[in-house]
């Protein structure tokens, strides 16, 4: 398919209410018309995390005012569009299924072409809407439900090479946040405390760098700085604001070592695939973390492999992201209809065994 195509986008997999209008013409830059992003901070915050019936219920009542902030920044009317794309999961399901039946709404009123889009697919073809990376590439996802390094071949097709046994660095940046007095969203509240301090006072484990292979754990770090903080007080009679700056710059340090550790490990098997253009790419929340942007971007330089992360804006949740892997699909023939489902649970590569267990519902990663 050739022809020049304007999507719109929703995405409510979480915390973030979001729209999007994306145009693209073969043999040019993708082009966001308009992204709108409707955030929940406030109303989790008294929760030290995301409550997912407040979640959803704040989805119902935002995603047809950003569909139309992001129509008029656009100055598009539904006319104007090709299709419609939404997030279909996973997710948190009450939030997916909301965006699921607006885009149903939307598409049956409209008469617009329905595409569902996978989450996760989202942030992995990022760095085809930013810079027009090349398939095959070496994709790590980073956010706060998944960790994964995948080797994107295709807008469908994804190898995975390793993952999170556990806890994502997303979910172990808001504990941590939350385990030493910080605000919610817990990753740039401890990355903003970790500037403040010494990373080498205190030195917490690196969980699985003495085994081999990608996966990775972040469970017992959690459970390593929650010690040395609850020795802290008992030593010092409170928690005082230096030793927390270094704790999270401790804990900043051994995430990041983990995770440049095992993007080597991923490169190594990726390289051996002799791929034309030797590409990294970062994506998802964690992804805006500097000190992991400035440690990935040093060890590609070593290998000689090029490095691609998207601005600051399109790592965490985003419309604009499901606007393009929906086009993604779109131009190789996919289709949703009226009995597309929201999913709690849906894996990229769904030839690889489950990580993180598997249920009724399918494997959770």
């Amino acid at each position: 398919m050739t022809k020049t195509l304007t999507f719109l986008g929703l995405e409510s997999s979480c915390d973030d209410t979001a729209a999007a209008v994306v145009r693209h013409t073969p043999g040019d830059a993708p082009e966001i018309l308009a992204t709108v992003v409707a955030g929940q901070t406030d109303l989790h915050a008294d929760f030290g995390g995301v409550v997912p019936e407040i979640a959803a219920r704040a989805h119902t009542e935002k995603l047809d005012l950003c569909v139309e902030e992001a129509l008029a920044a656009s100055d598009l009317n539904l006319t104007d569009l090709d299709a419609i794309a939404v997030t279909a999961g996973p997710g948190l399901i009450g939030g997916v299924l909301a965006g699921v039946m607006c885009a149903k709404g939307l598409s049956a009123g409209s008469g617009l072409p329905l595409v569902g889009v996978n989450h996760l697919a989202g942030h992995a073809l990022t760095p085809r809407l930013t810079d027009q990376a090349t398939f095959p590439y070496l994709m790590l996802l980073v956010s706060g439900g998944h960790c994964q390094f995948l080797i994107a071949k295709g807008p469908e097709e994804f190898s995975r090479l390793g993952g999170t046994i556990d806890d994502a660095p997303g979910e172990a940046f808001d504990k941590t946040a939350k385990l030493l007095g910080l605000p919610q969203p817990g990753g740039p509240a401890v990355e903003a405390e970790a500037r403040k301090g010494d990373e080498k006072q205190f030195r917490f484990p690196r969980p699985l760098l003495d085994r081999p292979g990608c996966d990775m754990s972040f469970s017992g770090l959690k459970t390593a700085l929650l010690r040395e903080r609850d020795r802290q007080v008992a030593e010092h009679g409170g928690l005082h604001q230096a030793d927390r700056a270094d704790l999270c710059a401790g804990f900043q340090a051994a995430v990041r070592d983990v995770l440049i550790e095992k993007s080597r490990r991923a490169l190594a098997e990726y390289l051996s695939l002799s791929p034309e253009e030797p590409t990294l790419a970062v994506a998802g929340g964690v992804a805006a973390n500097k000190a992991l942007r400035s440690g990935l971007e040093t060890l590609c330089g070593d290998l000689g492999v090029a490095f691609l992360a998207p601005p600051m804006h399109l790592c965490t949740d985003n419309a604009a992201m499901i606007a393009w892997a929906g086009m993604e699909r779109f131009r190789l023939g996919a289709q949703d209809d009226m009995s597309l489902a929201a999913r709690p649970r849906w894996p990229l590569d769904r030839t690889a065994p489950a990580m993180l267990g598997s249920g009724k519902k399918g494997a959770k990663a």
